[in-house]
């Protein structure tokens, strides 16, 4: 029988004539356990040290400026505000260079500055030299927190982005917790200015590691630096709802942290305390805390969802603004771990989240939210001494619970707004 009338010849055919199906596209994103991923994760947690260490270097520090320069809490607490500000207002043009000319290269440069910055701050002559020198230190650092977030949305695995945005601000709680502890216990010793040098010298170690530890960034796309397209990627971020609930929301958690943390110092060191300025700086050892929760944000999203974690993180910080109310060491120090774990969950969480939110310009949307937070952070420093100096701990907490409260109120809006998306396209 010929192969015509069997057909075998028309199915070979047939076959042949199908074309292979493509290979597998290969992942060349980072993940956990993949080629990179723990330099790039150690590389941003010391750039997240570095960054913190030296932004809140002076924070632990204010009673003893306060005496050095002879003025009050809330005008000591304008180098910390300075140095946040600073970041605020750069943060979005640090970003576009950073659009143009790299992450990798715009985080390097901008630590360069930061830590030679940190170098001169122990000898400023004045009150008003230190503002200046912790403003400019803070606008250098701009360029760090919205270039690692774009850095890692860009080179790492989307399962992966929350859990090393989680490490990357675990950075930032290690830097603000060993910056104030290292500062309380050298500056019990031989002052203010020796204890910020040192600080200055543990950021320039940071920042030498980071730099030989991060990877080349594999997907990197240079932008234009054209104010024009700036200008229309801000503006399309701005017009997102959901970008605009995550910046304010950062910017609340901010408020209350940066109030808290600001004042506690002068709490634990006046009565009932009285505490000396060593064992008081130690304190901030809650951080830890911190970091633990920031690392563990991955998890809670995917326990509770995302407005589920945001709510998790108020709550938490609510409880421990009461508690920390209390006469008794033990209560108030169990209010600053509560007011820690929600503050970092809730900035992991919503930070990660305008991450994955923006799917264009993300150096532009993490800046945004960088500013907001950095805002949030400037206003809870000045608005928390002045409440401290009015009415004491509890002006301070006074209104940290209000931003908590606004921070729930903007996630319930949140909530409603998909529960009215679902509904319709259930319609």
């Amino acid at each position: 029988m010929t192969p015509a009338s069997t057909g075998a010849s028309t199915r070979v055919d047939a076959v042949a004539s199908v074309p292979s199906a493509p290979p597998p596209a290969v992942e060349t994103r980072m993940s956990p356990g993949g080629p990179g991923y723990r330099r790039m994760s150690l590389a941003l947690f010391l750039a997240g040290v570095a960054t913190f260490a030296l932004l809140y270097s002076t924070q632990a520090l204010l009673p003893l400026v306060s005496g050095d320069f002879a003025v009050s809490a809330s005008d000591a607490s304008w180098t910390v505000s300075a140095a946040t500000g600073g970041l605020a207002l750069f943060v979005l043009p640090m970003s576009a260079l950073s659009e143009r000319f790299g992450r990798r290269t715009v985080m390097t440069a901008s630590l360069a500055v930061a830590v030679t910055l940190g170098l001169l701050v122990p000898f400023a002559p004045s009150l008003g030299a230190l503002v200046a020198l912790r403003a400019l230190q803070g606008a250098a650092l701009a360029g760090l927190p919205a270039s690692a977030t774009a850095y890692l949305a860009e080179e790492v695995t989307p399962k992966a982005l929350v859990t090393a945005i989680g490490l990357f601000v675990a950075g930032n709680s290690v830097g603000g917790m060993s910056g104030r502890v290292i500062t309380g216990w050298v500056a019990q010793e031989w002052g203010w200015r020796a204890a910020v040098g040192v600080i200055g010298l543990v950021a320039v170690a940071c920042a030498v590691a980071f730099r030989l530890l991060l990877p080349v960034p594999r997907h990197f796309r240079a932008g234009s630096l054209a104010p024009r397209v700036l200008a229309g990627t801000v503006r399309r971020h701005l017009g997102n709802p959901l970008l605009r609930r995550l910046f304010a929301i950062g910017a609340l958690f901010m408020t209350v942290f940066g109030g808290v943390y600001t004042v506690i110092g002068y709490r634990l060191t006046e009565e009932p305390f009285s505490l000396p300025q060593g064992v008081a700086g130690s304190v901030f050892l809650v951080y830890l805390v911190g970091t633990v929760s920031a690392s563990a944000a991955g998890r809670l999203v995917g326990r509770l969802g995302r407005r589920g974690a945001l709510y998790a993180g108020g709550a938490t910080t609510a409880a421990g603004l009461l508690l920390s109310l209390a006469d008794t060491l033990p209560l108030v120090l169990l209010g600053l771990v509560l007011i820690t774990a929600g503050f970092f969950a809730g900035h992991a969480v919503a930070s990660s989240a305008v991450g994955r939110t923006a799917t264009e310009g993300r150096a532009q949307a993490a800046a945004l939210y960088q500013s907001a937070y950095y805002v949030g952070s400037s206003a809870g420093s000045a608005v928390g001494a002045l409440a401290f100096h009015a009415g004491g701990w509890s002006g301070t907490v006074a209104v940290g619970l209000v931003a908590v409260a606004g921070v729930a109120a903007i996630t319930l809006a949140g909530t409603r707004a998909a529960v009215r998306a679902g509904e319709a396209r259930a319609a």
